[in-house]
């Protein structure tokens, strides 16, 4: 009884969080949805603005959870939504959303970002500001990561270290917090990838710490590890040594005419008793010291900010992308301050749709594995007709050349 009790209690607590949740914006993009977002005009009077296509996708676990997608190949896109305008200060900041590559991308981004102030939204392109810019790119063998890009005082900033990303055709969520005492997780389905200081992972303020520009290497610092061995001579006659000789084997051939062919000579092959230029052996240094590096000070430039992790007027959720093959779907889009109920949203959407939509992507190639293998033989057996009337073709040839 005091066990199940107990569990009720934390049931209720877990309940209680995730009712307290203050979320700011979030899209599932069911009907209605092109409500709340803005196309933007970017590119358009070049005809290279891309369009968004409200489906499921390809494959999935459920035909009526719908996104939008990029479409059609070799086009910019651009499409902002709006939201009452907020302060993460003393909040978590929690950006999430869901992105599938049904094209099996090798070059290009699945990112969103978050903006701030007032921006015209058919406006919005590739060279409008923002404060976050989150999410996966890929491209070729060496770019499969995570982008975590923070904007301070207008410049954008990329996080230091490494966080990959997924590289299959099917639905992941990525999901990145942002606390009010500086430190960050990011989570891809749900599980953690990367976590640490803002202050670290990001040059979002000048180092605490620099070397010291008046520091000098003294005069006696001997950094060099091996030296020269003082007890190790050049062998006498070393340099005498020549580096090839005549063959003292060879035989003057019995053919050999002096008149006609010349003097004879031995040929020159190479001396085994050469052994290259001399070179003396090295000791390590009994003075060595190390490699000299200059000290560590305070750095006089460095002034903390308690607000390091505050974006002040955050207002517009957006994706900008260019594509050459397209195909990227977004979906369950939030922006809230609570990383259990972001969780609880992922499980609630992916989660329960993950099985599926594998299920329905293993049928999919499955189905075009024997599609591809129908085309081939169909191919193959056209060859064979081609080839046996040409081998008639060649008969009746070599017949009409017979009676001629």
């Amino acid at each position: 009884m005091m066990a199940t009790s107990g569990l009720l209690v934390l049931a209720l607590i877990f309940i209680a969080s995730v009712v307290s949740a203050e979320v700011f914006f979030e899209e599932r993009f069911e009907d209605g949805w092109e409500d709340r977002w803005v196309k933007s005009d970017w590119k358009r009077d070049e005809n290279m603005a891309g369009e968004w296509v409200h489906t499921s996708g390809k494959w999935t676990g459920d035909a009526n959870d719908k996104g939008i997608q990029t479409n059609p190949d070799y086009r910019f896109f651009a499409i902002s939504a709006k939201f009452p305008e907020f302060s993460n200060k003393d909040k978590t900041l929690v950006f999430q959303f869901s992105v599938k590559h049904e094209q099996k991308l090798d070059c290009g981004g699945g990112y969103m970002k978050l903006l701030s102030g007032d921006v015209d939204q058919k406006k919005f392109g590739g060279e409008t500001p923002y404060s976050i810019m989150f999410g996966p790119d890929i491209c070729g063998y060496s770019t499969k990561k995570v982008h975590a890009i923070l904007t301070r005082d207008g410049k954008n900033h990329l996080i230091k270290k490494d966080v990959p990303c997924e590289t299959d055709q099917l639905t992941h969520v990525y999901t990145f917090i942002i606390r009010p005492d500086s430190t960050y997780s990011i989570l891809v389905d749900n599980e953690e990838k990367q976590s640490g200081s803002l202050y670290a992972d990001w040059d979002l303020l000048p180092p605490k710490q620099i070397k010291d520009p008046d520091a000098k290497k003294p005069e006696d610092w001997d950094d060099q590890e091996y030296i020269p061995d003082p007890e190790d001579k050049k062998p006498e006659g070393y340099d005498d040594i020549p580096k090839e000789i005549p063959d003292v084997d060879a035989k003057k051939p019995e053919d050999w005419d002096d008149e006609e062919d010349g003097e004879w000579t031995a040929p020159i092959i190479p001396n085994p008793e050469y052994k290259g230029p001399w070179k003396q052996k090295k000791i390590k240094n009994p003075n060595y010291k190390g490699k000299w590096k200059a000290p560590m000070i305070d750095n006089p430039d460095f002034k903390d900010d308690p607000d390091l992790y505050v974006f002040p007027d955050l207002k517009y959720v957006a994706i900008e992308l260019w594509q050459v093959k397209t195909g990227t779907l977004f979906d369950n889009v939030l922006v809230c301050d609570d990383p259990e109920y972001a969780k609880k949203l992922a499980e609630e959407t992916w989660g329960k749709l993950k099985d599926a939509e594998k299920a329905a992507f293993d049928e999919a190639e499955k189905k075009k594995e024997e599609e591809d293998k129908a085309d081939k033989s169909d191919i193959d057996e056209s060859d064979d007709e081609k080839d046996a009337d040409d081998a008639e073709d060649e008969d009746e040839d070599d017949d009409k050349h017979d009676e001629l």
